[in-house]
This record gives C-alpha cells, structure tokens and sequence, in this order.
C-alpha cells in the first residue's frame, strides 16, 4: 500500500514546497527537526491488493510540525496560554488534534464529507474504515528510543539487539537492516554534532529517492526497496508480539547514542559511566532545558502514552467511539535500532506472554543445552506454542481437566500464540 520511502519524500516535499519560507531555519545557519501526520486512504471497495488490480491509495500529509525547544517550569503559566513543548513531534500531534477537531466540526454539526462517521452509540463517531494514520519524524524520539547501541563492526548502529545489550559485551545482531550513513554522535539537539544537521528539503528528498536499503517492518506492513536510514515500525497489534530474525555471532558493544532526555526525579537514574553503561534503558525521561528544569516528558515517552491512549486526548473522546491510532512511525535518515523504538514506544506488560516467554528463553540461553530437561531436547521448539504443547504432562493434565470440569473453557485460536 505504500512504503517509508514513498511516506518521506510527501513529508519533506510538504515541507519544502507547500509551506511558505517565512519561519524556516535559514540554510546553512540554522537547523530544525520535522515531524508530520500522513493520512493513507485505501479505496472504499478494495481491502486488499490483488496482482491484476493493485489498490490506489491517496496519501495526504494533515498535520506537521517542526522544533527542538521546550520551555523551563519557571516559564509555564496556569492560564495555558503558552505550549510548554515546542518538539517537532509534539507540535504535529497538536496539530493532528485541531485536524481531528475541525473533521468532527464538518460530520457533526455541517454535515459535511468528513474522516468520521457515525458510531454504534447516540451522539459518537468513529473513523472511517478506509482510512490510517502513520506518523514521520526525521530523526528517533528523544528518550529511550534515541538509546542506541554502537557495534564495533558498523559505521552507525541500526541492527535490533537484545534487550539487555547495556549490561553484556556482546550482542545477537540482526541482519535485516542497512546501515544509515549518517554521521551524527549524538542525538541530544544542543550537542556541536547535532548542530550540524540541517532539515534540507530538496537534498534529502534526492537521498530517498535514490536510495537502495531494506526498513524493517511488523505485522502486515511489507517490506520494499527504500533510502538508507528511512526505518518503518508497525505499531498495529500484530507488531507488538513480533520479534526480528536473529544473525549468527556476536558483536561488541562499544558505546551507545547518547539522548538529553534526564530521568525523572526520584526514579532510577543513568550510572554515567563511559560506554555502553552510560544510560539505563526502558526507563521514563524528562526532556532537558537551558537553565531550570522542564516538566515536558521526552517524546519517546509521550508517543508510547498516545500508543496505548490514542493521538485525539481527553477531550475528542467525549465524541469518539474508538481512539485515533497511529498505524506506524517513519523515521528519517539517523541512527536506528528497531529493539529501541519498539522498546520506547510499545508498552508491553511484564507480566504479558511475550515477556514472559522472553523470560523463558533467557533463562534457556543461561542453562547449557545438555542439562535442558527431555522435554526440551526432544524435538525442535521454535515459536510460543512449540514451547507450551511440548510441555506434555502439563497438557495432559489441562486437557483432563477440561473434561471433567472446564468444558466449557474458552480457548483463543493457535494463531494468537504463534509468535517467536
């Protein structure tokens, strides 16, 4: 239906060509980050390609933002006339929200062909089934998705890795994903290198569209041929439970992509020492200001809050039947780590399948193999199911009670437990 490239290039032509000059960064002086929503409409009658009718998609870009600054609490007011955060992310979700308001104003009260229609429930709305939302920044939210690991062997760090890479000298890389040829060291906006970088419309547009890397996607999101450093995560439900292919051997971490972003007063903080161990992964983070304080969280933070809640807040719900999601987020050319966005912007339960058969497979990678019981060694294991129906004393057991007890236990399809 469309690819991360395709997302990119309307973003940045948007940006170049459709806005005005008047509060761009001046070139070659000044820079900027770009964030933007992309409405992606299918047609009415056509779900799904088919290899002798392919479906035409529009795709519209409905809000943008742009920005690096946040205001200290000493600066906020309680009249909430002023936007205590000014990231570029933050502003394209504002934005988002009055282009959701404005729709609901054109269903409801005029009428009018709008994004919304009617609910199942007096008085609500729900968007139309044709219609999805994928998010683009040009660079990793600041915050836990911007804590990327550097590999020895890599130019830039773009490979997922396993989940407590901060901790081990080595690491399981994989091998889906192109190096981006960015040459940026950090992605904390006040640092010397990031000052560097320059939002160029026009170049970068060229760079996607001559680019011949591979993204990394989930769920049913395909992979295409797109620039190198345009990265796709697939926030859809399928995508929370997946989990990248593995490369063999090992890499060594040597450092990791610092982010600005403070941890939040009273909590765990970051060791600080040199390396990999600079930051502490997976925790929540405040993004940092010139002088006093800020109270804005970072935006790895609030993008995993409207991942769960929805991009419309508090006040469209009154009229919605169902939250506004975001289908995927695009990332721009920089330095990627698939583990780390879905790590920062998915909020997976510790206690959810998925943790605990990461769990699981944690505990196997500490025991040697010739000590696993039978039952593990018997066959070969490969996704969430293998590993529960090769339990076979525990099943016969379930199974028995079933019988006699819990006929009537409702048991949800194999395809639910079906992920690696």
């Amino acid at each position: 239906m469309w690819t991360a490239d395709e997302i990119a290039l309307l973003c940045y032509e948007h940006y170049g060509i459709r806005l005005p000059k008047k509060g761009k960064p001046e070139p070659n002086r000044e820079w900027t980050l770009l964030a933007a929503v992309v409405k992606i409409q299918s047609p009415a009658d056509q779900d799904c390609d088919t290899p002798d009718k392919p479906a035409q998609v529009t795709k519209e870009v409905v809000s943008m933002g742009t920005g690096t600054k946040c205001i200290g609490q000493s600066k906020m007011r309680k009249s909430g006339d002023i936007l205590n955060d000014s990231h570029a992310e933050v502003i394209a979700r504002r934005s988002f929200q009055r282009y959701l308001l404005h729709q609901l104003q054109l269903a409801a009260t005029l009428k009018e062909d709008s994004i919304f229609v009617p609910g199942t429930q007096k008085g609500l709305w729900k968007l139309r089934r044709d219609l999805i939302f994928v998010f683009f920044s040009s660079q990793t939210p600041c915050g836990d998705a911007s804590i990327i690991p550097m590999l020895e062997f890599e130019d830039q760090p773009c490979c997922p890795v396993i989940r407590d890479w901060a901790s081990n000298s080595s690491v399981e890389a994989s091998s889906n994903l192109e190096a981006p040829g960015n040459e940026r060291k950090c992605e904390d906006p006040d640092s010397p290198v990031t000052k560097k970088m320059r939002l160029e419309p026009v170049t970068a547009a060229r760079e996607v569209s001559n680019g011949a890397a591979h993204h990394q996607s989930f769920g049913k999101q395909e992979s295409g041929p797109v620039s190198p450093g345009i990265n796709s995560c697939n926030l859809t439900e399928e995508g929370l439970a997946a989990v990248t292919r593995i490369a063999p051997g090992s890499a060594k971490v040597i450092d990791v992509y610092r982010t600005g972003a403070k941890c939040v007063p009273g909590e765990a903080g970051d060791s600080g020492k040199p390396g990999a161990a600079f930051h502490q992964v997976g925790l929540l983070r405040v993004k940092p200001g010139r002088g006093d304080r800020t109270r804005s969280m970072s935006c790895s933070d609030k993008m995993a809050r409207w991942n769960v809640l929805g991009c419309q807040g508090a006040l469209l719900m009154h009229f919605l039947e169902e939250p506004i999601y975001l289908s995927a987020v695009v990332i721009g050319k920089c330095p990627y780590s698939q583990e780390a966005m879905q790590r920062a912007l998915t909020v997976r339960s510790q206690i959810s399948k998925v943790e605990l058969f990461r769990s699981f497979q944690k505990l196997l990678s500490r025991i040697a193999r010739d000590k696993w019981p039978d039952s593990l060694r018997v066959q070969k294991l490969d996704t969430y199911q293998d590993y529960k129906e090769a339990a076979s004393s525990y099943q016969e057991a379930w199974s028995t009670l079933r019988k006699q007890a819990f006929g009537s236990w409702i048991r949800n399809p194999p395809d639910y437990h079906q992920f690696k």
